[in-house]
């Protein structure tokens, strides 16, 4: 063969393989998440907007391998595999518990977070406007309204005094969330009661106790467990004919008397747009942890109804959404 004819030959058939290399070049996020797909819909939907405003449509420019654990088990294993997988980028959905797994998963791929709490305080990072490393997120502070969740109790009803809050011995949120309830119960005359559940089994038997003590309502602290565990809750509280207060707005939803905390739409859809900063070539150390400020009061007047609660007409003017 000539030499003309075999570069010739060589570029045209050249063409083909770089082709084939782009299209398997689609880079893959591996997503780290607590909880169930379909209790995480809402959320799901607002973090591919933030990806596609970023200019990345699942399935079109980018993969997304999913890793859902049932409440916080086995996250670390599922964080290690999204690493051997060598994907492009970690979004770590599962709250701080989720952060923590994929930050001693890795310290080459970027990953982004969506936690409820400072992550300064957990150790995820050592600045908000610095975060260094391989990661950045954003927060909401969530944890941080729990009292102001137990003031808009104590204004639906003022003659509850005993009150409880579910927590999850399984995450390091549940000692500020049990000692803010406890200072600010104190400082409102009200009398918190402690319940511990990181199972289905745990949580029945904390509704138990709850009667048994004759506590006149409950909050459910900010963890995206109990979220994933939202119908379960609910339907003990209709059962018990126990008013509710959430942290997210689906515990309204489903029959919960009230939710008030962040707007999780809002954060994941900036998480969406950070991730997808981070695919066309941002360093996370340069990403500023970004806070979540949009926060939703939902009243669910039916609910309010059926457990005989008169909802002060201030309040509701408060809510952003009512549930008749």
């Amino acid at each position: 063969m000539k030499r003309r004819e075999f570069f010739g030959l060589l570029g045209g058939v050249a063409v083909w393989p770089l082709a084939a290399r782009a299209q398997q070049a689609m880079p893959v996020i591996g997503y780290l998440g607590s909880g169930l797909p379909n209790k995480n819909t809402e959320t799901m939907q607002a973090f591919r907007r933030g990806l596609s405003e970023a200019g990345y449509d699942e399935g079109r420019n980018v993969a997304i391998e999913y890793r859902w654990s049932n409440g916080y088990t086995g996250l670390s294993e599922m964080a290690s595999d999204l690493v051997k997988r060598n994907v492009a980028a970690i979004v770590a959905g599962g709250g701080v518990p989720a952060a923590q797994a994929a930050k001693a998963a890795t310290t080459s791929i970027p990953i982004v977070f969506a936690v409820g709490a400072d992550p300064v305080e957990f150790g995820i990072v050592p600045s908000l406007n610095r975060p260094a490393g391989n990661i950045t997120g954003v927060t909401n502070f969530n944890l941080e309204l729990g009292q102001k969740r137990l003031e808009l109790l104590h204004e639906m009803m003022p003659d509850a005094k005993r009150i409880g809050l579910l927590v999850n011995p399984e995450t390091a949120l549940a000692h500020p969330l049990s000692d803010e309830a406890r200072a600010a119960a104190q400082t409102m005359g009200l009398e918190v009661h402690i319940l511990r559940a990181a199972s289905e089994q745990e949580i029945d038997r904390a509704f138990a106790e709850l009667a048994g003590r004759r506590a006149d309502a409950l909050i459910i602290g900010a963890d995206a467990y109990f979220a994933a565990r939202s119908e379960q809750i609910a339907a003990l509280a209709a059962r018990n004919a126990l008013a509710v207060v959430g942290s997210f707005r689906v515990f309204a939803r489903l029959g919960g008397l009230m939710s008030y905390g962040a707007s999780l739409v809002d954060q994941y859809r900036s998480v969406g747009a950070y991730t997808g900063r981070i695919l066309a070539g941002a360093k996370p150390a340069d990403l500023p942890v970004q806070q979540s400020t949009k926060v939703e009061l939902i009243v669910n007047l039916k609910t309010a109804k059926v457990l005989g609660v008169t909802v002060p007409v201030a309040l509701l003017g408060r809510a952003d959404e009512v549930i008749e």
